[in-house]
């Protein structure tokens, strides 16, 4: 399947966009680390649901063996992600929605250069120029090279999409480690691994540190589940396109998720577009194509 890397990277850019929304609402109640929780708590029995589904369609497809290499690639996607998505949400908290995902998009860049460094994925001429395209176009979406570059904000920012960048290179190596097979059955297993990975870990450590925010999270199940369906659909939908494609060409599609979140950012937070943003979008989608192009 060729071309199905895309509409499958659309849809998670459109499910994670939803989840970002519904994380955003949990963060006053929650705190940071409370709304990072609920993504990855309330993701689980969604991803077993999407494995048990994905062995049922490919019957006789087995269950990937796991091991060093496989667990060592899915620690290093799932402790970035988690530290990823707590900063996402703190620049979202001190900023805005729409600031927090541009600057989250910086990843593309980074995940570039990550994905040639360890995994040997190559990056042709015709995608750095995609990679440069979309990241000047998330560059004005955030109001120009100088706006919103206060130190605090920045720091944040850039580091959500380094750790963002050494997630998705974690995960597509894990996916990797595994045997040759189904790469949907690859995706599905990796997913529900890092899920359960990332409740152990994030779910023990506030246990031990702030146990009422576990009850708090516990509370508000109703948006959580919304939460955590969207995630895990974002995730499944991830993994599966890194599965078939190299990272650096998922993540640079993935920044059509930029315009989604702008539609929700002026429904929900009445923000408006400026010149500059609209510029930004013009970049944004010429690098789309352009990573369609250059593959």
């Amino acid at each position: 399947m060729p071309a199905a890397w895309i509409p499958i990277t659309v849809f998670a850019a459109a499910a994670q966009t939803v989840r970002n929304a519904a994380q955003r609402h949990l963060t006053g109640e929650l705190g940071t680390l409370g709304a990072t929780l609920v993504r990855f708590l309330y993701g689980v029995p969604f991803a077993a649901l999407w494995l048990v589904a994905v062995l049922a369609v490919h019957s006789g497809a087995p269950v990937p063996p796991p091991d060093a290499r496989f667990a060592g690639w899915l620690l290093v996607g799932a402790v970035g992600q988690i530290g990823a998505m707590a900063l996402l949400l703190k620049v979202m908290e001190e900023r805005n929605f729409a600031l927090g995902v541009a600057y989250s998009k910086t990843e593309v860049l980074q995940v570039a250069i990550f994905g040639w460094l360890f995994l040997g994925d190559p990056v042709s001429a015709g995608t750095a120029a995609a990679v440069v395209l979309g990241t000047a176009g998330v560059f004005l979406l955030s109001g120009g090279w100088r706006a919103g570059w206060s130190a605090r904000t920045a720091a944040f920012g850039i580091a959500c999409g380094g750790l963002f960048a050494l997630s998705a290179v974690g995960y597509r190596g894990a996916e990797l480690a595994l045997p040759h097979g189904s790469f949907v059955v690859t995706a599905a297993f990796t997913l529900l691994m890092a899920q359960a990975v990332q409740t152990l870990l994030l779910g023990g450590w506030l246990l031990a540190r702030d146990a009422p925010v576990v009850l708090r999270v516990l509370r508000a199940w109703r948006i959580s589940l919304l939460a955590g369906f969207m995630g895990a659909a974002a995730s499944a939908g991830w993994f599966t396109a890194f599965a078939i494609e190299p990272v650096a060409h998922v993540r640079t599609l993935g920044l059509v998720e930029l315009v989604f979140s702008y539609a929700v950012s002026r429904r929900l937070f009445r923000e408006r577009l400026a010149a500059i943003e609209i510029a930004g979008i013009a970049l944004l989608a010429l690098g789309v194509a352009a990573i369609t192009v250059a593959r």
